[in-house]
């Protein structure tokens, strides 16, 4: 994808109008020492994929950007865009 794609998408992810990019509540509190993580577990709270935070957006009405969307319908197959 292209430079200008890409700033698209990060401007995406920091406009919390648009809701967290988590797929849970708040995370809760983390212990003093966390426990060491494997490498297939995600974490307390993995997050959701780009796709899934727009469409959260759009049925709870905060009109995110459609070319948003668009771009990432094309570019589906790339985890670069994706998440």
């Amino acid at each position: 994808p292209d430079q200008a794609l890409l700033e698209m998408l990060r401007r995406f992810d920091l406009a919390w109008e648009y809701g967290p990019c988590t797929g849970e509540s708040p995370r809760p509190p983390l212990p003093r020492s966390p426990p060491i993580l494997g490498p297939a577990d995600p974490g307390p709270a993995a997050g959701i994929t780009r796709l899934q935070r727009w469409e959260r957006a759009q049925a709870l009405g905060l009109s995110p950007p459609g070319p948003v969307r668009d771009a990432l319908l094309e570019h589906r197959d790339n985890a670069e865009v994706t998440y």
